[in-house]
């Protein structure tokens, strides 16, 4: 079983909110990671990137994001990867998807603003933003807040030079945290094989360690983090 849709956002957003100091001194394209409406972002940004690898389970939550969008795209996801844990749960996706981010935030507008946008609706859907059980009313809700959020960022002045990167370490965190299951990932695809801990030590999702342990601990991982990027006068390596 592959580990819940919330927990995979959370993990994907803690590891931004971590590593950003970190990726704005090493590298030119995050330079402004740390500012307030960018840190933000790109916690969003890397929470729905973290989400990305389940496009090839059409029955998956995630896949009703923006309604029938994107079950098509789980779909063509789901045939083009070989189906469920095949091509999208490995390093060479995570990669892939990364440069691709990074490609559009450099040449072309339009395809970074749709990426941007189908990150931050994957995130608020993995975090149970809508109504349950209404599917259609629920996408309505994500297009509505998912493009109020967008425009926010865009009147804040937010740049995308680091979207790649988040993409990238968004769909790694998911990789990483599917590993830690029963069933594991074949991280090497194209080559056969796949990375898990032992089935008494890789943890069942639903039950009682994620939804009890693991996910308040990470929503309280990204408040501390928060809070330590954010607050003046307060600095962390």
């Amino acid at each position: 079983m592959r580990m819940m849709g919330h927990s995979h956002a959370l993990s994907g957003a803690v590891i931004w909110l971590a590593s950003a100091p970190a990726l704005a001194g090493l590298t030119p394209v995050a330079g402004n990671a740390l500012l307030p409406a960018e840190l933000l972002a790109g916690a969003l940004v890397c929470a729905g990137a973290a989400m990305l690898p389940d496009l090839d389970h059409p029955s998956a939550t995630i896949a009703q994001t923006f309604g029938p969008a994107t079950w098509l795209l789980s779909k063509a996801v789901n045939f083009l990867s070989g189906g469920h844990r095949h091509a999208t749960h490995s390093l060479l996706f995570c990669v892939a998807t990364g440069l691709g981010a990074h490609a559009l935030a450099q040449y072309s507008t339009v395809g970074r603003d749709i990426v941007v946008v189908l990150m931050i609706g994957l995130a608020l859907r993995a975090l149970a933003v809508g109504v349950p059980g209404r599917t259609i009313t629920s996408a309505v809700v994500n297009i509505l807040l998912t493009a109020a959020l967008f425009l926010i960022f865009g009147s804040l002045g937010v740049g995308y030079g680091w979207l790649g990167l988040a993409v990238g370490i968004g769909a790694f965190a998911h990789v990483v945290g599917d590993c830690l299951t029963e069933r594991g990932c074949p991280v090497l695809w194209p080559i056969k094989g796949r990375w898990l801990l032992p089935y008494k030590i890789g943890f069942k999702t639903g039950k009682a360690f994620e939804q009890k342990l693991l996910a308040p601990a990470l929503s309280v991982g990204i408040v501390v983090l928060l809070y330590l990027r954010l607050m003046p006068g307060i600095t962390m390596g």
